[in-house]
């Protein structure tokens, strides 16, 4: 029985040696490697140049890889490109809560600064030239005086000039001119004189006034001669000065305003209210302008003043809205007063209250 079984094994071992063990010719080695021979290409049917029909297309030109742009395309994970649909722009950009809040804010200090600008409705500022006095001391007269009213609602700036020589109730002197109040206060105590005047004012005017503004004639002519001199149109003989036009500096322009020939307190009066409008209209005139720096310089060092820096913008911008043809000026004219001679022999002016106090309600 083995014998049967072992026989048929042995015959398959044979011929599968023979299967797997390549034939080799006389002239090769066993050590050299057997390749097979190359397969004999077709023949064409078609002699050579002949032409062929349909003809071969030309083979496709190869495109140039361009990366493309991130908005109309993507890449894709199976590394092609797919068209993104553009999304539409709103008509108006959203806002972000973070935006909003600062566009609220500067919205809220635009409106809080404007009307910071226009209230109170009111400013009202006294203004007081004094005469010549030593440098080191402000004992001296006020030879000019004058109410200022700045009202930026109605773009409109009020100044109601007041005669040096009206006789009023002085706080702490009694009755005398009302240019003495300065001195007298000085005199006592230097550096009171302004705010003497205010409390005369109130006391007699029934107006309260918190600010003042002080310049000196030294002052005035320092700050005309900054500007460059001043141009001034007349249209009739005043100060001396023929009808036309005329550049004064600052010495001319000092003089001009205090001239007293041939002339009394309210010729004075109407001449310093014709400078300060000369001198406005010339602020305006772009030729001035480069010359700012020199002016705020010469103002600095020329007057004295206690009004704070956060009122100057809404002065400023009063004058701007105003422009020279809405400065309205007025004066306590000769009908509202009675000329007297004191026991001493001076000449003074007696006022009539009751007109007085209706043009203040006017203005005021």
């Amino acid at each position: 029985m083995g014998q049967i079984f072992r026989r048929p094994w042995s015959k398959l071992l044979n011929r599968y040696s023979r299967n797997i063990q390549s034939p080799m010719t006389s002239s090769q080695e066993p050590t050299q490697p057997h390749y097979p021979d190359s397969p004999t290409p077709e023949r064409s049917p078609y002699p050579p140049g002949a032409p062929v029909y349909p003809p071969p297309l030309p083979p496709p030109e190869p495109r140039p890889h361009v990366t493309p742009h991130s908005t109309q395309l993507r890449l894709g994970a199976d590394g092609r490109y797919y068209r993104v649909r553009r999304k539409r722009r709103p008509l108006f950009p959203r806002l972000r809560s973070g935006c909003l809040s600062l566009i609220l804010l500067l919205t809220c200090v635009c409106i809080a600064s404007a009307a910071f600008l226009i209230v109170p409705g009111r400013t009202n500022i006294l203004l007081i030239g004094i005469d010549y006095a030593d440098p080191w001391t402000s004992v001296a007269r006020t030879d000019t005086i004058m109410l200022a009213s700045f009202a930026p609602l109605s773009r409109s700036i009020n100044l109601l000039s007041i005669p040096r020589d009206l006789w009023v109730d002085i706080p702490q002197v009694g009755e005398n001119r009302i240019n003495t109040a300065h001195f007298y206060a000085e005199s006592r105590q230097p550096g009171s004189g302004p705010q003497a005047v205010l409390d005369t004012i109130d006391q007699n005017f029934d107006l309260s006034i918190k600010y003042y503004l002080r310049v000196r004639f030294e002052g005035f002519r320092d700050i005309v001669d900054a500007m460059g001199g001043v141009d001034i149109e007349l249209s009739e003989s005043m100060a001396g000065y023929a009808p036309g036009h005329h550049h004064l500096n600052g010495r001319k322009a000092l003089a001009f305003v205090r001239d007293r020939a041939n002339a009394d307190d309210f010729f004075r009066m109407s001449h310093g209210q014709f400078m300060l409008r000369s001198l406005f209209k010339n602020l305006l005139n772009p030729v001035k302008w480069p010359r700012f720096p020199f002016i705020a310089k010469a103002v600095y060092d020329s007057v004295d003043t206690n009004i704070p820096l956060t009122v100057w913008p809404r002065l400023v911008l009063t004058a701007l809205l105003s422009g020279p043809g809405r400065i309205n000026f007025h004066m306590i004219t000769r009908e509202m007063v009675t000329p007297y001679v004191t026991d001493q022999g001076a000449n003074v002016l007696l006022p009539k209250w009751d007109l007085i106090h209706l043009l203040i309600q006017e203005i005021f």
